[in-house]
């Protein structure tokens, strides 16, 4: 695909050098004008103003309460507060009937358990559950939350430009700067609307301009002030970021709130996925509910299993080796895997007694059977000495629970190890660093190293026109479909 803009700012003043200097001749002489402004063309960014925020005098403008209050606030639903939306959102995990109306984590039971997209979903009302009674916004409240970073996920946009990318902010519960029993991390991974849909993906212009000019600005206030803007009061024909159509509640369904929970030792570190889901009937809408949903490109791992007895392993390993040519790559960024959501499971676990149900090449063992050999027909076929524990495994690393945990500095055949989280997740609210005479809160190697550079070529690429290769349309300029 190309990245195609038109002459502006300081390229337009370099096209006129070019000019006077080629006499104003056309025709041939303008191609070479053209070629000759693409060259010149080389903006760069600082990953750290641009892509990711952790600065804490930033983030001090990015209270919990604000989005949540915000958020009660669009809705339109009478009487709705933050809190009820907070209370509402962890009464899903405790056991019907809970405390308010909607989802509950057994609204669905096979075989006695608790299941949602037919697979098992644990409750956690002696854990996250709890906050359904807790207010985090009263002095000294236990359930408090931070915020400790902000992500710039324009890599996310798909190539179409049906929407703009990812804009993210991430909480953690305060608890867990001293607890690590006690820790819970939220994701607010807002999908932010194309506001010149008709333009593709250069409609994004805007967006993409004012994380890009924040490289140039020196003044963390100055950044505070663009940042605060851009996500609570949008910009013009750019709606802000925290919006209650932007988490799922619109309709391509894109966008959602993710958690990383892990309040309790022995159920283990879960991580899951939301989306706000609104009734309204015409003008007036009568509730705002915060709904578990699948966790994308997370298969359940007993899938894998050759002596799986779900009614969805057959079709699932038939499926399977399709996926195989987009993980055989060289390095963590170019892989890729597209899984249908019917084979999704609701909690990727990454610790506790279920965690096996995430290890992918565990499930899938040594033996010969028919995913195996599909699978390694497929590697056959590519002509690539991986195995299909590589494939299993790298699989795996593109899942939640494999990428915060599972996967940290395991290798994944052909030279390549999968960069490490910081233990469990890739920003801290349990480490800080000062840089520059500021605290911020510190990011993973995994980041550093591996993600953030890719997404920089992706966001620097758009800057300066330069082509990428086209997967497709609706598939997002990072080749990594996971959320990540």
């Amino acid at each position: 695909m190309m990245f195609a803009s038109t002459v502006s700012g300081g390229r337009a003043r370099s096209a006129l050098v070019v000019l006077l200097a080629l006499g104003c001749s056309a025709g041939a002489d303008e191609e070479a004008v053209d070629s000759q402004v693409q060259a010149v063309k080389t903006v760069t960014i600082d990953v750290r103003r641009s892509l990711v925020v952790t600065e804490q005098a930033i983030l001090s403008r990015f209270s919990f309460e604000r989005v949540l209050s915000q958020l009660a606030s669009q809705s339109g639903v009478a009487g709705l507060t933050a809190t009820q939306l907070f209370q509402q959102w962890w009464d899903t995990q405790n056991a019907a009937p809970g405390a308010y109306a909607g989802a509950h984590c057994d609204d669905y039971v096979s075989a006695g358990a608790s299941t949602l997209n037919g697979y098992p979903y644990l409750c956690r009302g002696e854990a996250e559950g709890t906050q359904a009674a807790c207010d985090p916004f009263a002095v000294g409240s236990s359930c408090a939350y931070i915020p400790i970073g902000l992500f710039n996920r324009f890599d996310l946009a798909p190539e179409n430009g049906a929407h703009c990318g990812e804009y993210r902010i991430v909480y953690a519960k305060e608890s867990g700067v001293s607890s690590t029993s006690d820790r819970n991390l939220v994701i607010f991974e807002a999908a932010l609307a194309n506001p010149h849909p008709q333009q593709g993906l250069k409609g994004c212009q805007q967006i993409v301009d004012t994380w890009a000019d924040l490289t140039k600005q020196s003044s963390l206030s100055a950044r505070a002030d663009v940042l605060e803007d851009f996500y609570f009061d949008g910009q013009g024909s750019v709606g802000p970021v925290v919006h209650v159509n932007n988490f799922g509640n619109n309709p391509l369904g894109a966008g959602q709130i993710r958690t990383n929970q892990f309040s309790n030792t022995v159920s283990g570190w879960s991580l899951r996925e939301f989306k706000l889901a609104r009734t309204c009937t015409g003008q007036s809408c009568t509730q705002l509910k915060v709904v578990p949903v699948t966790n994308k490109n997370n298969a359940f791992g007993p899938l894998f299993a050759p002596s799986s007895t779900l009614p969805a392993a057959t079709s699932f390993q038939s499926f399977f080796p399709s996926q195989v040519a987009s993980l055989v790559g060289a390095t963590a960024t170019s892989l890729d895997i597209d899984t249908p959501d019917l084979y999704n499971t609701g909690q990727s676990q990454a610790s506790g007694t279920t965690a096996a149900e995430m290890r992918y090449a565990v499930q899938l063992g040594t033996a010969p059977g028919a995913l195996y050999d599909g699978i390694q027909g497929q590697l056959t076929t590519l002509g690539s000495a991986l195995t299909p524990a590589d494939i299993a495994l790298r699989a795996q690393a593109l899942s939640c629970a494999g990428c915060h945990r599972l996967n940290n500095n395991v290798a994944l055949g052909g030279g390549l190890t999968w960069p490490a989280s910081l233990g469990f997740t890739h920003v801290t609210e349990r480490e800080t660093e000062v840089v520059a005479g500021e605290t911020r809160f510190r990011i993973s190697d995994a980041l550093v190293n591996a993600l953030l550079p890719a997404r920089q070529a992706i966001f620097e690429d758009f800057l300066n026109d330069r082509p990428r290769p086209s997967k497709g349309p609706n598939h997002p300029l990072n080749n990594w479909r996971s959320h990540g």
